[in-house]
């Protein structure tokens, strides 16, 4: 496996910018995310690597080696896409022997059938070697696509939103057995998702990615405790975060529109600001510092989403198990005042 450099990349398609001076590292057996809405550049980042796109400059490094002008056969990085680029009229087992019968390789049929029956014995794909991949369900074929990557030990992987096409409980299962091949592996991941769900579970590092631009790059502690900008505050966390506009007048902060008075230790805040506060640190109790009315429920079963009305402003709590709690009824809280968020008007993070 090899430790991956992007420096300083801008990409240009004609008149706009899709990569803008992305620099970041993915060390050797990390699995590193790249977590971005969509038209970010993540796919642009991806081809760049993979060297089926040509940046406009800065440098990509394979170990060190510039790679900037090695074609993408010697590159030797393993794709898996969004869609499963399987050859339908093949059998599985053919489609995963396709990438080790490349003449440059020169590997013989009983090392390509080793690899083969152990890399389906991993992704639980042995009962379908025979069978051609047009007659699978999608969720094999993701399975068959994957694993046309990890049959051969390529640099890196370079995987692009492959689960994205799949149900919920399809997903959570191959993510699973996903994070566990790419850590049994060692293997050096970089995985492209617009789902934070995934980003948060899986990485190692998660860089943000928005309008071509990094935002932010840290473990998935850091992204989440210490966003950079309200866009990373925002991009993370389900329920969303909390987002007001706030003023400060001595201890007491003040949310605009609401009647939440906050005292807060002596933090050196703008004269206007925005305080972020996590749903999961809004915390109903009967002797709660804070009231409000309680204006809607969302029962999810495990937790419940309580969306409490003060002043103008709806405040969203996430709260464990189901409630007694209704539509109309007082509800006292308390926040975890020593994890607010705040950030200046610009949407950048004023650090405390």
């Amino acid at each position: 496996m090899s430790h991956v450099e992007l420096k300083n990349i801008t990409k240009r398609f004609k008149s706009a910018t899709a990569l803008k001076d992305v620099s970041f590292d993915i060390k050797d057996g990390e699995f590193f995310v790249l977590l971005g809405p969509t038209g970010a550049g993540k796919t642009t980042t991806l081809r760049i690597i993979a060297g089926l796109e040509k940046h406009d400059e800065g440098v990509v490094l394979f170990d060190g080696e510039d790679m900037n002008d090695a074609p993408p056969a010697e590159r030797d990085v393993a794709f898996v896409f969004q869609q499963y680029s399987l050859y339908p009229t093949m059998s599985v087992y053919d489609n995963l022997a396709f990438p080790l019968r490349a003449p440059i390789r020169r590997i013989d049929e009983d090392e390509i059938r080793r690899r083969i029956l152990e890399t389906a014995e991993k992704l639980r794909i042995s009962q379908l070697l025979d069978r051609k991949t047009g007659h699978l369900s999608g969720g094999e074929m993701q399975r068959v696509s994957i694993g046309r990557a990890i049959v051969r030990t390529p640099r890196i992987f370079l995987m692009d939103e492959p689960l994205s096409n799949l149900d919920a409980k399809l997903r959570e299962t191959l993510r699973v057995e996903l994070q566990h091949l790419q850590k049994s592996q060692s293997s050096t991941t970089l995985f492209v998702t617009h789902d934070q769900i995934e980003a948060l579970t899986m990485a190692d590092r998660i860089a943000v990615l928005n309008k071509g631009r990094i935002v932010q790059i840290g473990t998935p502690e850091d992204i989440y405790d210490k966003p950079a900008t309200t866009f990373v505050a925002q991009l993370v966390g389900t329920p969303r975060i909390n987002l007001f506009m706030a003023g400060k007048e001595n201890s007491t902060v003040f949310i605009e529109k609401s009647t939440l008075h906050i005292k807060v230790p002596s933090i050196d805040l703008p004269k206007s600001f925005l305080i972020g506060i996590r749903p999961e640190d809004v915390n109903p109790t009967p002797a709660g510092e804070f009231v409000g009315e309680l204006m809607l429920t969302e029962p999810l079963g495990v937790e419940t989403i309580l969306h409490i009305k003060t002043g103008e402003q709806v405040i969203t709590s996430l709260i464990p198990g189901m409630t007694d709690l209704r539509i109309g009824d007082a509800v006292h809280f308390d926040l975890i005042k020593d994890r607010l968020h705040f950030f200046d008007e610009r949407g950048v993070r004023i650090v405390q």
